[in-house]
């Protein structure tokens, strides 16, 4: 597959859309073509560590290690300062730009079967990994859209599709990015994610 067509910005999406599903592969053949389209590599590092989140350290493991091979001589940041407190408050901040008034009761529904992952919720996705710099906001959620989608995980998808809506992307940026994951391995990718972005287009009365 050719992928010297694509813009940057349609890379990153697959780029962590091919990690989770373990297309070492086609990871591969994308990472070459951003490589030569100087996509920053700060972007493409974020897009794979976060997704620890989604898929474990497992897949962020092998898939970075993957991305050094590209850049040996990159020379990577020191890890973030862990101060939970901030990412407790900055976590809060982020949540609540995706979900809105709906913040509490979330975290009330998903209290009454694991008070942890509520916190984690909070804490670790929103407030440790979509807090971090190297990617906006819109950038990660655009990424979550991607992942969620291969993953056909459809509540959460739902939750990012609201997210990257409010992080600034348009209808046709987040079609046309679910649409390009049929690029990747398999048959019809994109219907998954198209389906559950018409409805909630439909369920806020966007159609």
């Amino acid at each position: 597959m050719n992928y010297n067509k694509l813009s940057k910005s349609d890379l990153l999406p697959l780029i962590a859309a091919s990690a989770v599903m373990r297309d070492y592969k086609t990871l591969n053949s994308i990472l070459s073509t951003a490589k030569l389209k100087r996509l920053k590599f700060v972007k493409i590092y974020e897009s794979l560590l976060q997704n620890y989140l989604f898929t474990g350290y497992p897949s962020a493991l092998v898939s970075l290690k993957l991305l050094k091979e590209f850049y040996p001589s990159k020379i990577l940041m020191k890890a973030a300062d862990m101060n939970l407190y901030h990412f407790r408050k900055s976590g809060e901040i982020n949540c609540r730009k995706v979900y809105g008034d709906k913040f509490e009761k979330l975290l009330r529904n998903i209290k009454k079967f694991s008070p942890d992952l509520a916190e984690w919720l909070v804490l670790e996705g929103y407030g440790k990994v979509f807090e971090r710099k190297g990617l906006s906001f819109n950038e990660r959620e655009q990424c979550a859209v991607a992942v969620l989608t291969v993953l056909k995980f459809e509540e959460q998808l739902y939750s990012h599709i609201s997210g990257a809506f409010k992080a600034g992307s348009s209808f046709k940026v987040i079609k046309n990015l679910i649409t390009k994951l049929d690029l990747l391995k398999g048959k019809n990718q994109s219907n998954f994610g198209l389906r559950i972005l018409n409805r909630f287009l439909e369920d806020k009365g966007m159609t």
